[in-house]
């Protein structure tokens, strides 16, 4: 790291960076509340409003959102006539998974290996802390520059919707003249980038009906229509020999033009076994940021151990798909419901719940807000420049904010590089790029207010 004042002033701060996110990570705030208790959602919550308020925040407050959740909003007063900043993240989490297939406990921040690991160490509690380093960096420099707005959201991993709902009932809540998305992540670690596309996302559940109860199967099975055995028949329907996905109607053959992914460097971030092969056509980058993508999430049917030998009457599937820019998502989510519907056999009772859904987001790469984090990410990352990607994964708040403030610049920068693994087992964080990025942020902030003077 340089010796520029902010990137000394990071160094020095994260010590107790780690102690913070630490504490913030062993939160299990899991916005399931049927899984998981909802004080703990509550608790980190209160976290990260006691964390604004010790930085000086005004109107710091737990935004009771139409979902059931909390976010957390403050804003932090910058000089006279500034533009407004509003930076994001959210507390959080998915859910740890097999807790025995990770090395350390999910909810407890532990180094290994230079890294440090836990369920939102990356996605997204990282990108708490980043916020908090990058403004106490800019405040022993001086100050911050800008009037600065943060927003916690409290269920963005469920795709409830409830702060794109609230934004939308609160339009002034959020407005700003520029926004940065703490959620995405470098290419790689050590190549600073700038997410310009994301994935939209729409999740339904599945259930299949054929009886009125199990049977057994040897009395009745060869003639008796098998829920499980429909389910699997249907799901089977949505991808094509080579595994692309396929819902009628839906287009499944755009280009990505922007930075390539290696597809051997693919395999590796992936952790592809030997000899299995990638699903799909056209390049990687083509597939996760510029293709819509099926995955079943989950099916409930019988586990193997204490299986009996039955015919299933009833079998439900948890289903996600995502759309890339171009493709609204209410109308994919159309689409997947008639291919359900369609590819159903036997006759078998098909009902489809919509559990959440969000649009594809594309940024404006040409805006000078752009320039601004170029620069300070060359700083933070001397001798390399800011590249540009696509993501995989949906933010759907990010439509909603461009929707509500079209004036304003959004960009997309976050601790997930391939190695944090977030959503699977042993997710981890770099403090490499937390300390990088915390910096980036700092010095885009200095540098925007530079650059817009004092015309906001």
């Amino acid at each position: 790291m340089s010796s520029n004042p902010v990137a000394v002033t990071v160094a020095s701060l994260m010590p107790r960076a780690k102690e913070e996110l630490a504490e913030l990570v062993a939160f299990k705030s899991v916005a399931d509340f049927g899984q998981f208790p909802r004080s703990e959602s509550e608790g980190a919550a209160r976290w990260v409003a006691d964390a604004l308020t010790a930085e000086g925040f005004q109107d710091v407050a737990l935004l009771d959102t139409p979902d059931g959740t909390q976010s957390v909003y403050g804003f932090l007063p910058g000089p006279e006539g500034a533009r407004t900043v509003l930076l994001y993240a959210h507390y959080d989490v998915q859910p740890p998974l097999d807790e025995a297939g990770w090395d350390t406990p999910p909810f407890e921040l532990t180094e290994r290996d230079g890294r440090w690991y836990g369920r939102g160490a990356a996605d997204c509690k990282g990108g708490v802390i980043m916020h908090l380093l990058a403004l106490r960096a800019l405040k022993a420099d001086g100050g911050v520059p800008v009037n600065i707005k943060v927003i916690a959201e409290g269920s963005e991993e469920q795709g409830t919707g409830g702060l794109e709902r609230y934004a939308e009932q609160h339009p002034e809540l959020l407005a700003a003249d520029t926004i940065v998305i703490g959620d995405s992540g470098n290419f790689r670690a050590g190549l600073p980038t700038v997410t310009a596309t994301l994935r939209g996302m729409t999740l339904v559940r599945l259930r299949v009906d054929t009886l009125e109860g199990n049977l057994h199967s040897g009395q009745f099975g060869g003639a008796a229509p098998d829920a499980l055995a429909a389910l699997v028949r249907v799901l089977d329907s949505l991808r094509a020999e080579d595994g692309s996905t396929t819902v009628d109607g839906l287009t499944g053959d755009s280009a990505w033009d922007g930075l390539q992914y290696d597809e051997e460097q693919f395999r590796k971030d992936a952790k592809v076994l030997d000899g299995v092969e990638l699903i799909g056509s056209g390049t990687v980058a083509d597939r996760i940021w510029a293709r819509p993508a099926v995955t079943v999430l989950g099916i409930d049917c019988p586990p193997v151990v204490g299986a009996t030998p039955s015919v299933q009457a009833s079998a439900r599937a948890l289903i996600s798909l995502r759309v890339p820019p171009g493709v609204d998502a209410a109308e994919a989510t159309a689409l997947l419901q008639a291919h359900l519907e369609a590819h159903t056999p036997w006759g078998a009772r098909v009902s489809i719940e919509h559990i959440g859904q969000g649009q594809a987001f594309r940024a404006d790469t040409t805006s000078p807000a752009y320039r601004a984090m170029a620069d300070a990410m060359a700083v933070a990352y001397p001798g390399r420049e800011m590249s540009y990607a696509g993501q995989g994964g949906s933010i759907p708040l990010c439509n909603t904010l461009a929707a509500l403030y079209p004036q304003a610049e959004i960009l997309l920068i976050g601790l997930s590089e391939p190695e944090a693994q977030i959503h699977a087992v042993n997710e981890s964080v770099s403090p490499d790029e937390l300390e990088r990025l915390s910096v980036t942020e700092a010095l885009f902030l200095h540098n925007y207010a530079s650059a817009a003077g004092s015309t906001g």
